[in-house]
């Protein structure tokens, strides 16, 4: 028991050192409030690296979505044909379009072992970063419309195109020889002493085709003229493809 009168020196507390340092030195304090901020900042960093996660994965996955398929033509292919099977957005003109310098001016004339590039593309050369998706709606974008002469070459060529967006077959060269069989080449021919004229439905066109079976036959989006040169092949060609799988295989009358 402490003698009356005397001062005991009381121990300081750790709260009391704290506050001590605090107001002797300054420094000590310091310490814990710096420690103090780095412990509070290090869950924040981890929710703002769990935030980022899944984007740059889903981002990953849509790089690798975008990248590019090369596909090699077999025989019976067209541009319709395939853009289909691979489920391009956009159809057969689409497909054209990014693969325009491969395939050239006609869209009709791919063939077997012929190297086309099924969605986005990357610009050669190029390390700006731009997307897949941005290039490939330029080249897009830069493909003009395809341009027919008003010529028997043209009327073939532009008939072909709807044909491959269409899946009918046929080559230039089937149509072309049965054409000028059939016309010579001449869109306002007409047969009115056979049996069919016989029967008021004459043959009509470079294809010769009577009146029923052009309506039977005929291609949305062309004329429904049957003297129209592109409308009278389109429906032509259809025709011999469901009686003869195609034009092709036409060497005589039909």
């Amino acid at each position: 028991m402490p003698t009356t009168g005397e001062y005991r020196r009381r121990k300081p507390t750790s709260r009391t050192r704290g506050f001590i340092a605090a107001t002797t030195g300054g420094a000590a304090l310091v310490l814990p409030l710096v420690c103090a901020g780095f412990a509070s900042a290090a869950p924040a960093q981890a929710a703002t690296a769990k935030a980022t996660a899944p984007a740059a994965v889903a981002k990953e996955i849509s790089a690798q979505k975008a990248a590019p398929t090369i596909y090699s033509v077999i025989a019976g292919d067209t541009l319709s044909k395939i853009a289909k099977g691979h489920s391009v957005s956009g159809g057969w003109q689409k497909l054209y379009a990014d693969n325009r310098e491969t395939i050239g001016a006609d869209p009709t004339l791919i063939h077997p072992g012929m190297k086309l590039t099924i969605g986005a593309k990357a610009v050669a050369g190029t390390s700006t970063g731009v997307s897949a998706v941005n290039t490939v709606a330029v080249s897009t974008t830069a493909a003009a419309p395809a341009k027919y002469t008003n010529d028997l070459d043209g009327w073939i060529k532009e008939s072909l195109a709807v044909m491959a967006q269409r899946g009918i077959p046929g080559s230039y060269d089937g149509i072309h020889r049965n054409i000028m069989r059939e016309s010579s080449g001449n869109p306002r021919a007409i047969n009115n002493w056979d049996s069919n004229a016989a029967k008021g439905t004459p043959s009509k066109g470079l294809l010769q085709i009577i009146d029923p079976t052009f309506r039977a036959y005929h291609v949305p989006g062309t004329s429904m003229d049957s003297y129209d040169p592109v409308a009278n092949i389109t429906a032509a060609c259809n025709y011999a493809a469901d009686r003869y799988g195609s034009i092709d295989n036409v060497f005589s009358a039909y």
